[in-house]
C-alpha cells in the first residue's frame, strides 16, 4: 500500500494568495482611477448636452437667449436635462457678451467644467 495525498501543501497555498493580494494591490487603484475619469467625461458630456439645449431654447426670430438659469429649468421647456449618477447637481448657464453664454456643471468628483461652444475648461 502506497501512502500518496493529494491537494495543495500550506506553502503553495500561502503564494497563490500572496500572488492574489499583489495582483489586488495594483489593480484596484487603477479600477478607481477609470472609474473617475468615467464620470470626468460624463459630466463633460451633461456640459455639452446642457449648451445644446440652451441653443435649441434660443428664440428663433429674435436670437435672445432664455433667462440665466439651470439646465433643468423651466425657461428651457422641453429641451431640459435631468441631472445624472456622474452629475448630481444640474448644470447653470449665464450669457457672455457678445450674445454668446457658458455652461458650468459640477461633477460628483468636485471638479468643475465650463464649456463656452468652443472650449471646455475645467478647474
Amino acid at each position: 500500500m502506497t501512502n500518496s495525498t493529494q491537494g495543495f501543501t500550506l506553502i503553495e497555498l500561502l503564494i497563490v494568495i500572496a500572488i492574489i493580494g499583489i495582483l489586488a494591490a495594483v489593480l484596484i487603484p487603477n479600477l478607481l482611477s477609470a472609474r473617475a475619469k468615467a464620470n470626468d467625461s460624463a459630466a463633460m458630456a451633461y456640459t455639452r448636452n446642457c449648451y445644446t439645449a440652451v441653443e435649441l431654447s434660443r428664440n428663433s426670430s429674435t436670437q435672445a437667449l432664455p433667462a440665466d438659469g439651470s439646465c433643468e429649468g423651466a425657461a428651457l421647456g422641453t429641451n431640459a436635462l435631468k441631472p445624472t449618477a456622474s452629475v448630481p447637481t444640474a448644470g447653470t448657464y449665464a450669457a457672455t457678451t457678445g450674445g454668446g453664454f457658458t455652461v458650468t456643471v459640477t461633477g460628483v468628483s468636485g471638479k468643475v467644467f465650463t464649456f463656452d461652444g468652443g472650449t471646455m475648461t475645467q478647474s
